[in-house]
Order: structure tokens, then sequence, then C-alpha cells
């Protein structure tokens, strides 16, 4: 599931303040409450994305072969880091899937904290609700392995990083109520399945709940949401005719509150990129068919400024 995706992305959480209750922008005092808390919710992605290990601070994705793996900085290891000692130290990856580092004498690296020589890796995939990947840290940098579909890669970040040094800000269509829309919930039973493609050409499939019907300017359209984590918010992961102009190209997201009363809640202003929009080191979602809107959506998150063409 794409939840191992986003380990470490506090997923625009946020949006489930704006609820079916919320100001409607019936009055000039409901927009202005209205767009206060568009504008707070966007001041805190703000500070999640450039926080010192937030997605801006990816500096590599480097895949790890079956068997040892030489990392640290100087050229002659298998994988070169863009931070940190010479020689840090040798990843093994089994057969088996296991994961075991041993640190280079003088490396000063720590895992988890700790400062041990060497210590088994538990990957993203293998994470529970109370259990973290395994991070190995090196002055300003890091990293931890990441899981997709069976292939393993070194997820590395650095508070240093240029794209988090030199981040440019991000822009938005004007605030537009109309664009908050309540939608019919149609709750599918039992749930259908979605392929889900990525930036790095994998292919998950995912439940789907249910759609949400709406119109817009006399016609009707459906998006398909999936979900994260069970009993979470309905994710949505959405293309439209303004992508790849004014917006990001390969999707933006969505999260909606759940359905209540067979209505459910599509706030475009909360559109928002994924992190491929910024790094060419992250493994995002792309649109799904089902969610390739043939309508200009005019609201949210525009195409990063400072983007690159990934």
């Amino acid at each position: 599931m794409f939840r191992h995706a986003f380990f470490a992305l506090a997923l625009f959480s946020g949006a489930a303040l704006v609820h079916a209750d919320s100001p409607t922008a019936s009055s000039p005092t409901d927009l202005a409450a209205y767009t206060q808390q568009i504008k707070q919710l966007r001041d805190a992605r703000v500070a999640r994305l450039t926080s010192p290990n937030g997605w801006l601070s990816l500096i590599g994705l480097e895949w790890l072969k079956v068997g040892a793996n030489r990392v640290g900085a100087a050229a002659d290891n298998d994988i070169v880091l863009k931070a940190g000692p010479a020689h840090l130290g040798t990843v093994t990856l089994g057969k088996d899937g296991i994961l075991h580092i041993a640190l280079a004498k003088d490396s000063g690296a720590t895992i988890d904290g700790k400062t041990v020589a060497d210590a088994v890796l538990i990957d993203d995939a293998h994470a529970t609700g109370t259990t973290n990947p395994t991070m190995v840290s090196f002055g300003h940098a890091n990293f931890y392995v990441i899981d997709r579909d069976g292939r393993k890669a070194l997820r590395v970040k650095d508070s240093d990083a240029q794209t988090r040094t030199h981040f440019l800000g991000l822009d938005y269509f004007l605030i537009d109520p109309s664009w908050r829309i309540t939608a019919d919930w149609v709750p599918f039973n039992p749930a259908h399945k979605m392929e889900i493609g990525s930036v790095i050409g994998t292919i998950d499939k995912v439940d789907v709940p249910g759609k949400a019907v709406f119109k817009r300017d006399g016609h009707t359209y459906e998006l398909m949401p999936y979900q994260e984590e069970p009993g979470g918010d309905l994710f949505f992961v959405i293309a439209d005719r303004t992508s790849g102009k004014e917006t990001y190209g390969a999707a933006r997201f969505m999260d909606v509150p759940l359905p209540k009363d067979g209505k459910v809640i599509l706030d475009f202003n909360l559109a928002y990129n994924p992190p491929c929009a910024f790094t060419p080191y992250a493994t995002c979602p792309l649109a799904p068919p089902e969610n390739r809107l043939d309508l200009r959506v005019t609201a949210g998150e525009e195409k990063y400024r400072g983007g690159h063409p990934h």
C-alpha cells in the first residue's frame, strides 16, 4: 500500500477541519472565516515541508542490490552519498529480504540515536504503528530503508539540502468557495479494486470503498478514493485539465473526511502537490484513469516554481 510511500509525511491532516458544518461562504463573515481556515492549513503544510526532516530534505533514493552494498561519500563506494563520511559502512541485503548494516570504524554515525557498530535495519514496509524504520544518522544527514514492491532502497535526507535551503514557496489559485463541493457518496459493497501506478513504475491494487459523484457546470463527474489506513480519511489521487500546465502533471492529492449521511465534502481548495513535485527522490502515485477529470480544477496548489522535470 502507498501508506509506506509517505512515511514521515503528515498528509495535510488539518484538512479534516473543513467538515460539512464549516463555513459555506454564504456571508462575508463566513467567507472570511473559511479563507482564514484555508490559509492556516497552508501555513502548516509549508512548515512540514520545510522542517529539517521534511520532503524538501531528500537528497537520494539509492536502490540496494542483494549482497553487500558499500555506502559513503567517496567514489569507490557501491552507493555514493551526497553527504556524510567517505566510508560510512556496508548495508547487506539478504536473499530473504533481511537487511543488516555494519558501520565503518570512525564513521561517526548512529543507529536510532545509539552509538553501535552494527544492527538489523527495519524498512518502512515492516515498521509497525509504534516502530519507525531504522534511522542511520551522520552529521546533518540520515537515511532509512524503504520497500517498494519488494525492492529496497535507501531514502537519504539532509537538512542542508538545496531543495530545502532554496525553497521558493507555494503558489495557489485564488481561494474559491464554489470549489468546496458537497458530493453524493456511492458506497461499494464489496469494495472495488483500482490499480495505482507510481513514478517508479510500480503498480498497486487498492480497495476503493465507494465513489464521490458531483456536478460542475452542468456536467457530472466521479472520483474514487482509497484509505491509507483502515477507518482513516478518504485519499484521492487526482488529475484534471490543468495538470502539466498550471498544476503538477502527475497528480494532486486530497484528504477528505469520511462520508456523512450519504454525502462527502470535496474541497478542491485543499488539493496539494505530492512530494514528487519538489524532489526526484520520492516514489509518488500517479492519478489513475478513473480520477482524471475532463475539467479544469482551478483551485488548490499550483505547479511548484522550483520544480524539476520528473
